[in-house]
C-alpha cells in the first residue's frame, strides 16, 4: 500500500488517473488515490478519468478537475449549457443525461440520510418510506425565472466561475426562461455591479442593477471547512452591501401567483427560482397535511417567506382556523400581510424563528422551510416540544436536511413520506420534503437510540 503524503500541499498541480468514482455531496465525484479521497469536478460515477489536483490543503483529501475522460460513462453527453462549457459554475451537471443526473442526486440524498441522519434504507422502509428518489419538475433547461449575475471589469454581464469571483462572459446559461435575459447586452452596466433579472407571473420582465460596496466581514468567519473554496467565494460576495439600486426595466416589484393568490414582492426579494416550484411545493405540503392531519385547527409556517405554504394549508384543511407565518425578512412579511389582509386565519410574525417558537399558539401542523444551512437543533427541539401531529420539513441541501431529520428522530418523530425534487436542473442541488409524525418508540434526545 502506498504511504500517505507526510504533509498536505504536495499534490497540487499533479495529474492522477482515478477509477471507481462515486457521487459526493456538493456536486463532485470522489475517488481514492494512495489512501486519500480526491473530490473531482467534471466526472461521473464509474468513469476512468485523468485529473489535475487544484487544491491540496488537507492530509486526508484534496480537490481536482478532469483534464481527460479516459473511459466515459454511457450517460455523458455534450454540455447543454454554453456558459458551463465556457467555464462558468452555473450548471455543474449539464454534461450528463437528465435521468442520470436525478439518479446521482437521489444517491447523494440517500447517503446523507443514512450517514448524517441515521435513516438507512431499511429504517426508512420500517418508518413508511419505501424508496427515496428525485422527481422532475419539468424540462431540464429554461426553468429559472429569476437570476442574479455579476458584471465584469469591462461592464459585461456574465456568470461566476466555480467557487470563484472570476466572471465568465460571452456565453449564456441554459437555466433562464426564454426572454429573461433580453436586453442585457444593450445596456451599459457598472463594472463590479450585479444584475437581477426576474420574470413576473404577469409576463413582465424586470432588470435591476445593484452597485455593491464592501462591508466589514462578520467576526469568527475563518473560511475553514470541507468546502473551503466555495465558502470563501460565497463569503467574499456576502461581505458586501448594496450602495445603489437602479431599476433598468419593469417596476421595482414583481407579481407572483400561486393557488389563486397574488403577491407583490420587490424584485430583489426571495422567490423560488424554478417556475414550477412554488405551486408544486404547495401542492405537496397540502397533500401531506390532508393525509396525515385532516382535522387540524392550527399550524405554523416557519421560515414562511410570503406565506405560500400557509395558503396551501388553508386550502387543504377545512377545519384550519389559525396559521402563523414566521419570517425574518421585512419585504416578505410585508408582502404576506398585504396578501392575507382579508383572511383572519393567517397571522404574520416578523422575526427569527428560534426566538418566536416559545410565544406561538400550540400547532397541530408545522411546516418548516429553512435556508440552506438547515433548521438546526434548537429549532427542531422547539418544534418537537410543541408536539404537533404532523411536521412537514423542507430542505434545499441534502446534508442539512438529513441532519435535521436525524434530530427529529432523536426527539421522537419519524418520516412517513419523503420526496426528492429536481428543482435545480443541470446542477447538483436537490430539494427534499418529508412528512414526519410522532412515534413513541423513538427518541430520548440521544443520538445513539436504536433505529426502527
Amino acid at each position: 500500500m502506498s504511504a500517505r503524503p507526510a504533509e498536505s500541499g504536495g499534490w497540487t498541480g499533479s495529474r492522477r488517473e482515478l477509477t471507481d468514482l462515486r457521487p459526493a455531496h456538493g456536486g463532485a465525484m470522489v475517488g481514492r488515490d494512495e489512501g486519500r479521497a480526491v473530490f473531482v469536478r467534471g466526472a461521473l460515477p464509474g468513469e476512468r478519468v485523468l485529473v489535475e489536483v487544484t487544491e491540496d490543503r488537507h492530509r486526508s483529501y484534496c480537490h481536482a478537475v478532469v483534464v481527460e475522460v479516459v473511459e466515459p460513462s454511457a450517460h455523458r453527453i455534450d454540455p447543454v449549457c454554453a456558459a458551463a462549457a465556457a467555464g462558468a459554475g452555473c450548471c455543474d451537471l449539464s454534461f450528463v443525461t437528465d435521468d442520470h443526473a436525478r439518479d446521482i442526486k437521489a444517491t447523494v440524498l440517500r447517503e446523507q440520510l443514512e450517514r448524517l441522519g441515521g435513516w438507512s434504507a431499511d429504517a426508512l422502509r420500517a418508518s413508511g418510506v419505501d424508496a427515496v428518489g428525485v422527481a422532475p419538475l419539468g424540462a431540464p433547461t429554461h426553468w429559472r425565472t429569476r437570476v442574479r449575475m455579476p458584471v465584469d471589469a469591462a461592464g459585461v454581464v456574465g456568470v461566476h466561475a466555480p467557487a470563484s469571483d472570476v466572471v465568465v462572459t460571452g456565453a449564456r446559461c441554459a437555466q433562464p426562461i426564454a426572454g429573461l435575459l433580453d436586453g442585457l447586452d444593450a445596456h451599459s452596466w457598472t463594472p463590479g455591479a450585479e444584475v437581477v433579472a426576474v420574470a413576473g407571473d404577469d409576463g413582465v420582465m424586470h432588470l435591476t442593477e445593484l452597485v455593491m460596496s464592501p462591508t466589514t466581514p462578520a467576526r469568527g468567519r475563518s473560511g475553514r471547512g470541507r468546502n473551503d473554496r466555495r465558502g470563501r467565494a460565497q463569503r467574499a460576495r456576502a461581505d458586501r452591501s448594496v450602495s445603489r439600486e437602479t431599476v433598468v426595466a419593469g417596476p421595482d416589484t414583481a407579481v407572483h401567483r400561486v393557488g389563486g393568490r397574488t403577491w407583490l414582492l420587490p424584485v430583489t426579494g426571495f422567490w423560488q427560482a424554478h417556475r414550477s416550484a412554488p405551486t408544486r411545493y404547495g401542492e405537496l405540503v397540502a397533500e401531506m397535511a390532508a393525509r396525515h392531519a385532516p382535522t387540524a385547527t392550527s399550524a405554523w409556517d416557519l421560515y414562511g417567506g410570503v406565506g405560500v405554504f400557509a395558503g396551501a394549508l388553508c386550502d387543504a384543511i377545512d377545519t384550519l382556523t389559525s396559521v402563523v407565518v414566521v419570517e425574518a425578512d421585512a419585504a416578505a412579511t410585508a408582502a404576506a400581510r398585504a396578501t392575507y389582509a382579508d383572511d383572519d386565519r393567517v397571522a404574520v410574525y416578523r422575526g427569527p424563528v428560534d426566538a418566536a417558537l416559545a410565544n406561538l399558539p400550540a400547532p397541530d401542523v408545522v411546516v418548516a422551510d429553512p435556508p440552506r444551512s438547515g433548521a438546526g437543533r434548537s429549532v427542531v427541539e422547539g418544534i418537537c416540544a410543541a408536539a404537533p401531529a404532523l411536521v412537514v420539513h423542507v430542505g434545499c441541501d441534502a446534508a442539512t436536511f438529513a441532519r435535521d431529520l436525524g434530530t427529529y428522530r432523536e426527539l421522537g418523530y419519524r418520516p412517513v413520506e419523503l420526496v426528492g425534487l429536481d428543482a435545480f436542473p443541470l446542477t447538483h442541488h436537490v430539494e427534499a420534503i418529508a412528512a414526519l409524525v410522532p412515534d413513541p418508540t423513538l427518541g430520548s434526545g440521544r443520538s445513539d437510540e436504536p433505529l426502527p
